[in-house]
């Protein structure tokens, strides 16, 4: 089961802000654009790269847009941890579920 901790839930809110700021029928595209992309990791959880910065199999990165969707492998379900545009550093703070 996919799981989207409140972090990952607040950058999604705050992206589709951010765009409906211009077109809110671009924001819900890709706000329901992202979250499509989550289930898929059901079927298929290793789909992502490992992240670079952390180096962990168990967290992976889907790039969508302009965004990295984190997310890590649980033993029993897929934590979905934060989307942060590609031009942004990660950084702990963004990975407070770890």
């Amino acid at each position: 089961m996919v799981v989207w901790t409140v972090p990952a839930k607040e950058d999604l809110r705050r992206i589709y802000q951010f765009i409906a700021g211009d077109s809110k029928y671009y924001a819900s595209e890709v706000a329901e654009r992202l979250i499509e992309l989550t289930l898929h990791l059901q079927l298929f959880p290793d789909q992502g790269r490992i992240v670079p910065e952390l180096n962990n199999p168990k967290i992976r990165e889907l790039m969508i847009y302009s965004y990295r969707l984190i997310y890590q492998l649980g033993s029993k379900n897929i934590y979905v941890l934060t989307i942060i545009h590609m031009r942004q550093k990660l950084r702990r703070k963004n990975l407070k579920s770890l």
